[in-house]
């Protein structure tokens, strides 16, 4: 590797620890001092103190490093990664039945994705703000008002797009990295004897000693990997490498150094349980260490919505929610995106989640269900990818779920215990997301089969059309067509209606791939279907920008010219009335009607000027 291609890995490597690694890394906020708590009844013994940080460090070791880092990141679709893209990836090459299990699964992970970020931004600042209570003990009372207008302010600076801040991110999370280890090797120099918790024979030990018990803690232990579902999800933005060499070069030793600093902390005064994280530092450090914690736990939270609002962006395009609006804050790079509507929906959700738990002990005890629940997803999914995709010998596939679901189902287990302490919230929010997917989906494909199941043959009506022709206006005419080969409704409607025809007729298609680009060369496919009549297929990725300005444009390079101000655009609107049908399905319906009626409006979607719409309506049953 020459000294360009270094300098540009270590300058990806630098920003990945601004925006893949926050939310894992402020977990030392509040990890060790939740293995303690109250709900689980341990005490600050040196025998359960070895076994937690044993736990702790092979949780990073074998979560982390190596089923994400070696294994989930192999799997990617054009370098994109994410619970959605695996789920397209392990359904190519199956059978449908076998598909649609796998697109099951792949919407779950992602209502779990939905319902966990509600209580990541909640728990990393109050954590972080929670070192009041050791600076100034007084100020108790403020934490809570404090993480609410600190979070309202970052919510609303998301409309402006996070390009002018995120220059700061890498700095202050490389600052706050180094600070972690420092502060762990300030603690370790205590009493080194706690670097003897790497053995793994501390946490056999543990599992022997206690039982039934050290099965619960796993509920705790979980909360050190938070985060780790953004080193895939990531992927596409900053590749494999950066991302690998980040986490084993800084971010996984800064935070083993800082959870044994701890422990040693916790070995010489079992009193420090009460904020381990802080109480490591010198007085002197204490108010610094406040404000750096603060930054870093926002950055976490940044790094989390910036992860809805792409996770949202994929699913739109791919079908399972809704248009909505969704605004580009960057001219340079397309991931930079705002879409309001789910900005405030998690804005409200993370208030009230702060207002009613009041403090990060009490999140924490909610936290873990849906981040190990998609773990065990992310495991079969991963799996399938192995058996059909990449063709390895089922019975290393079949050794390999072993080896994740020997870890991920315990893990799972223990916080599926803490569903009435509060991990009812985020089921209940990921079971909510996924109800609205799949109906979106299968309402819709239900909806579009209903209208076109009489439809007749599209080259039959332009060849009568051809001889027969009504009056000709001047002018070109767009009927957007959800479906080839079949005739837009809109087409009909105008033709039955105002029995005109333009000079010219395009049947404009816009199709979304399963991969984030596609290549401008592949942008268009033009048929000439008469001597006046066109089909036209745009081609686009999950990640890009849908532009009919831009579809004219490569139209025009290959010999179809088209000018916006001379082109009108019909576009059929439908009124959805439901049919009769089982009281389940027919709330399912009105959920979808529901849903329909506040979807962004089409022209929108695309960037058509309204002045170039012309909309006709109609009533369908579904």
């Amino acid at each position: 590797m020459n000294k360009k291609n270094k300098k540009s890995l270590s300058a990806a490597s630098l920003a990945t620890i601004g925006i893949v690694y926050g939310d894992i890394g402020t977990s030392p906020l509040y990890t060790l001092r939740e293995c303690f708590s109250g709900y689980y009844n341990f005490s600050v013994q040196p025998d359960v103190v070895f076994g937690f940080l044993s736990l702790i460090f092979w949780a990073l070791i074998l979560i982390v490093s190596l089923k994400y880092l070696v294994h989930v990141m192999r799997a990617d679709n054009e370098g994109e990664g994410g619970i959605l893209t695996l789920m397209s990836l392990a359904g190519r090459n199956t059978t449908p039945r076998v598909t649609s299990i796998l697109v099951m699964i792949g919407l779950i992970g992602a209502g779990f994705f939905y319902g966990e970020v509600v209580i990541t931004p909640a728990v990393s600042v109050m954590s972080a703000i929670e070192g009041l209570e050791i600076a100034a003990p007084s100020l108790e009372a403020y934490i809570v008002p404090c993480s609410i207008g600190l979070l309202t302010l970052l919510f609303l600076i998301q409309k402006h797009g996070t390009g002018s801040v995120s220059r700061f991110f890498s700095p202050i999370m490389l600052i706050w990295f180094l600070t972690l280890a420092l502060l762990g090797i300030s603690g370790i120099l205590i009493n080194p004897e706690v670097l003897k918790a790497v053995h793994p024979k501390w946490a056999i030990s543990f599992f022997k000693e206690y039982q039934l018990a050290s099965f619960f803690v796993l509920g705790a232990i979980v909360l050190a990997v938070t985060g780790v579902e953004a080193l895939y999800a990531d992927m596409g933005h900053f590749g494999k490498s950066p991302i690998r060499l980040a986490w084993f070069s800084i971010v996984l030793p800064s935070l083993v150094l800082n959870y044994f600093g701890q422990g040693a902390l916790l070995l010489k005064n079992p009193a420090a349980i009460k904020n381990p994280f802080f109480l490591l530092a010198p007085e002197w450090a204490l108010i610094p260490l406040l404000i750096l914690a603060t930054l870093a736990a926002i950055i976490a939270s940044q790094a989390v919505i910036s992860g809805v609002f792409s996770l949202t962006r994929q699913a739109v395009r791919l079908g399972y929610l809704p248009p909505m609006k969704i605004i580009h804050t960057s001219e340079m790079e397309s991931g930079q995106i705002y879409i309001p509507m789910v900005n405030w929906t998690l804005y409200i959700g993370v208030v009230l989640v702060i207002i009613n738990f009041q403090h990060s002990s009490n999140l924490a005890a909610a936290y873990g269900i849906a981040v190990t629940g998609t773990m065990v997803l992310t495991s079969i999914l991963i799996c399938a990818v192995a058996l059909k995709n990449w063709n390895w010998n089922p019975v290393c596939v079949g050794l390999l779920l072993f080896s994740f679901l020997i870890i991920d189902i315990p893990l799972f287990s223990a916080n599926s215990l803490k569903f009435f302490s509060g991990g009812w919230l985020p089921l209940t929010l990921g079971l909510l997301i996924f109800i609205i997917m799949i109906t979106w989906k299968s309402e819709r494909f239900r909806m579009l089969r209903r209208m076109y199941q009489h439809n007749n043959s599209l080259e039959a009506m332009i060849s009568s059309l051809e001889k027969n022709s009504p009056i000709r206006v001047p002018g070109t005419a767009v009927y957007l067509s959800h479906t080839v080969n079949v005739i837009p409704f809109a087409f009909l409607y105008n033709l039955k209606h105002n029995k005109i025809l333009h000079e010219r007729v395009i049947l404009l298609t816009l199709r979304t791939e399963d991969v984030p680009y596609v290549h401008n060369i592949r942008r268009v496919t033009i048929e000439k279907l008469s001597g006046t009549f066109w089909r036209v297929v745009a081609y686009y990725g999950f990640k890009e920008i849908r532009n009919v300005e831009d579809i004219f444009h490569r139209c025009g390079l290959e010999g179809l010219s088209c000018k916006m101000m001379e082109s009108s655009f019909f576009i059929s609107r439908e009124t959805l009335i439901l049919s009769k049908r089982p009281w389940y399905l027919f709330l399912r319906g009105k959920l979808f009607i529901a849903l329909s009626r506040n979807a962004m409006y089409e022209p929108d979607e695309f960037e058509i000027p309204p002045d170039r719409v012309i909309e006709l309506g109609s009533q369908v049953e579904i």
